[in-house]
């Protein structure tokens, strides 16, 4: 259950407690800005290599190469009237990648020399506005392709390149250039490189491994935060796809504008050709290593060379050699707290629905006219009551608009907003491809995470099972598969459920003997209530694993209505306990549907899935009886029949 303060608390128990819906609409999906690009600029200038980065003084540097020329510009304050059209010549340059980086008033800019070996650097301490004379960082063997840098505040900067299948690092300390290195991981080619720091210097990297498949990985050179200093990590995959599938990756960009985001170029040489980018972002929380991503999402634009990402404090900035992009990242947060006639709430294990009606009699919610009222927005109900202090909330479920209808009769319209909550986004999930993990290579909580990133959620646990973290399975997700299927396939491995607070999905172990959560029928007033035991579904489970076998009996149900098997086959299980624990895990989710009912209840603002709630109800004869809440249906109303009351669906403790 939510914490609450003690007058929301208060008020939530009192007899005569004024009802406060707080709503608000916000342009963010799972919780991560979505952001709008407007195109600025469309030239004519050749796709090829190039960069952008907008240092401290809010101007926006772009570099590219063309016909062997380096060619350089700057924006000061950039917007739709500026000029993306003029470039400045700095010099010949070989055939090769640029990159742009900066921090503060200071920029890097590095290119490959002529001589298609030598790493140049170009610096500016004042925000790009003058570059100073080059000088060697690097000298390769054979030609550079591919190149990436980033910059600290220290002055500390770390420049990687790639020659060949190899990627060297190259690293600044105190004001010194030392010697290039190459890393610790094989692949057979190199189709990108981008670079990031915050933390460690995080590192994107497209190409090919041995067998041919194409990836993008992401692998962090340490700085002592989640890595080594000066160490590289393991490759960890985003993006792949196989050998002989025409598909490959290339040009991945990288910035952290508000949480890491990534651009990636996805190039398929078949029918239809095409190389289109697609752009990614991590859950708020994750950090790079953690190499948590959404599923990469496509963009409107055709390119070899990928966007460049360039970000400031308030707005992010895409960048091709003739095309440029800006969105802001201000999600545009809308309360309409004082315009909500009506709303509807159901939360449901797997599901949760909204319908909300807003007062549009003046036409402030036409369909055209607001954009947050799109599909996608997100929608946060928070629950509370007017307080000795003022009005109060506790932050409540979220939900993602599927629709939205006008409506109008009676000398009366209305605005009706029907939204989905985050399973609906776990559900729009569908793998691309097959995701197989070999046994002992993830646990369970780390594949639920994985496949809860790609959606765009975010995912922890608050008193997991030992199984979720013991357990390393070997999984399979099937390509069109959802989400919302392959999770559920992964829960009937364990005693737990997931229940969603907004954007988080949190893995819970609901045990027989947790503690009442909340109290009803005392201090908080029932209005009505229903309850009923059941027989349970399963009382007998036989698990057979990998020649083991464990059978687990409820014996006081077998013998009230003989035995109701369930036969479990999962090679993953090789010892007597694992297979215990599945049997277990059987028989407790069938006990918890072995009491229904409902009870209706003033809202209790805090009230959450799966708590463990105390019933009394004398007429029923109940004293503090314990169940649990399988079901959160809310309404709110304004109109003629005002109404402000949950009904919460009851089961086994």
């Amino acid at each position: 259950m939510r914490s609450l303060s003690p007058e929301l608390l208060a008020a939530q128990r009192s007899a005569s407690a004024v009802p406060y819906l707080q709503v608000t609409i916000a342009d963010r999906i799972g919780g991560i800005r979505r952001l709008a690009f407007q195109r600025l600029y469309t030239g004519s200038e050749a796709d090829g290599y190039h960069a952008a980065t907008m240092p401290g003084d809010g101007s926006l540097l772009r570099a590219r190469v063309d016909a062997g020329r380096l060619l350089y510009q700057r924006v000061t304050n950039p917007g739709p009237a500026s000029d993306f059209s003029s470039w400045t010549d700095l010099g010949a340059a070989a055939g090769a990648d640029v990159a742009l980086c900066s921090e503060g008033a200071n920029v890097l800019l590095l290119y490959v020399d002529a001589n298609a070996k030598d790493v140049r650097l170009r610096e500016s301490s004042d925000n790009g506005a003058t570059l100073g004379a080059a000088v060697t960082v690097a000298t390769a063997p054979t030609a550079v392709t591919w190149l990436a840098a980033d910059l600290k505040s220290n002055g500390d900067a770390l420049v990687v390149y790639s020659v060949g299948a190899t990627v060297y690092a190259v690293k600044r300390s105190g004001g010194s250039w030392g010697g290039p290195v190459a890393w610790s991981n094989s692949v057979a080619a190199v189709s990108g490189l981008a670079c990031y720091h915050a933390a460690d210097f995080n590192v994107a990297v497209a190409g090919e491994d041995a067998d041919g498949d194409a990836f993008v990985w992401t692998v962090v050179y340490g700085d002592g935060f989640s890595q080594a200093p000066d160490t590289w990590s393991a490759l960890r995959e985003v993006m792949r796809a196989s050998s002989g599938s025409s598909v490959t990756f290339r040009a991945p960009f990288l910035g952290q504008p508000d949480t890491f985001r990534l651009t990636l170029i996805e190039k398929y040489t078949g029918s239809q050709a095409y190389a289109r980018p697609y752009h990614s972002y991590s859950p708020a929380t994750a950090a790079y290593a953690d190499n948590l991503w959404r599923e990469p999402v496509p963009f409107d634009f055709a390119s070899e060379f990928g966007l460049a990402v360039a970000h400031s404090a308030t707005d992010v900035w895409l960048s091709a050699p003739s095309g440029v992009w800006t969105a802001t990242l201000d999600d545009g947060s809308l309360d309409v707290t004082a315009d909500v006639l009506e709303a509807t709430v159901e939360e449901r294990p797997g599901s949760g629905r909204l319908r909300l009606v807003l007062r549009n009699d003046d036409g402030r919610y036409s369909l055209g006219g607001l954009p947050l009222l799109k599909a996608g927005a997100e929608v946060r109900v928070s629950p509370g009551y007017v307080t000795a202090s003022g009005p109060q909330a506790s932050l409540g479920p979220a939900f993602w608009v599927d629709g939205a209808e006008l409506v109008s009769g009676g000398g009366q319209a209305a605005a009706v907003l029907h939204g989905s909550d985050g399973w609906s986004l776990l559900a729009a999930w569908r793998a691309r491809r097959q995701y197989v993990w070999a046994a002992g290579e993830k646990n369970i909580f780390g594949i639920l995470q994985f496949l809860f990133a790609r959606a765009g959620m975010e995912f922890t646990s608050v008193g997991g099972s030992s199984e979720a973290a013991n357990l390393f399975p070997a999984f399979t997700v099937h390509p069109g598969e959802s989400g919302l299927t392959a999770v559920r396939r992964l829960l009937a491995f364990l005693p737990d459920v997931i229940y969603l607070h907004g954007e988080f999905a949190f893995l819970k172990e609901p045990l027989a003997s947790e503690s009442v959560a909340y109290a009803y029928g005392t201090d908080h007033p029932l209005l009505r209530g229903r309850y009923r035991a059941v027989a349970a579904e399963t009382n007998r489970a036989q698990v057979f694993g990998d020649a083991v076998f464990v059978e687990r009996l409820d014996w006081p149900a077998v013998e009230d209505v003989y035995d109701r098997l369930v036969q479990v086959q999962d090679t993953n299980l090789t010892t007597v306990a694992q297979a215990e624990d599945r049997g277990d895990a059987v028989l407790r989710k069938a006990a918890l549907a072995t009491e229904d009912g409902e009870i209706a209840v003033p809202v209790n603002c805090g009230q959450e899935l799966y708590d463990v709630i105390g019933v009394t109800d004398a007429l029923a004869g109940l004293s503090a009886a314990k169940r649990r809440v399988l079901g959160i249906d809310l309404r709110y109303s304004t109109g003629e029949r005002p109404a402000y009351q949950q009904r919460l669906s009851l089961g086994g403790v």
